[in-house]
């Protein structure tokens, strides 16, 4: 059976497996994506169809078990979710546009202008050098300027 096969008879029951397991739509598809690499990676041999079905639904619930276990060690909270934590609209837009920024200019940005760190402690702390710090707080703060004066 061709991997097209193999998606298009199974993908649609991995789907609703997962969906129940995990919750949201958007990781089923992660997880279901996951599986037919799995699959492509491994090329595995069965015994016939139903050892085929079995292995695809037992590696996708491990997934799925795999994603839940990383999202209780690591919350996370949606971005349309982030107003509420601001007592003030214009911080929720500065909170948005802070999110929207690569993750090594958003860790600096957060760092140095909310929890306070002076530049030196930053290079400890991200193990970087003082001219990437500053220069990531320079590019920092022009993406956020940009973003905010749209």
């Amino acid at each position: 059976m061709t991997v097209e096969e193999l998606v298009e008879e199974y993908s649609n029951m991995l789907f609703k497996i997962c969906l129940v397991i995990v919750g949201n739509e958007w990781d089923a598809q992660d997880v279901i994506q996951d599986v037919f690499c799995r699959y492509i990676e491994r090329s595995p041999i069965f015994n016939d169809k139903e050892h085929e079905k079995a292995w695809l639904i037992k590696v996708a619930v491990n997934r799925c078990r795999d994603i839940h276990r990383f999202k209780l060690r690591h919350p996370q909270v949606d971005l349309e979710e982030v107003s509420a934590y601001c007592e003030l609209p214009e911080q929720s837009e500065v909170l948005l546009a802070l999110m929207k920024l690569p993750e090594s200019l958003k860790s600096v940005i957060y760092l140095h202008y909310i929890e306070g760190y002076k530049v030196a402690e930053l290079v400890n702390i991200l193990g970087i050098s003082i001219n990437a710090v500053k220069k990531r707080l320079e590019r920092g703060r022009k993406a956020l300027k940009l973003t905010l004066s749209d």
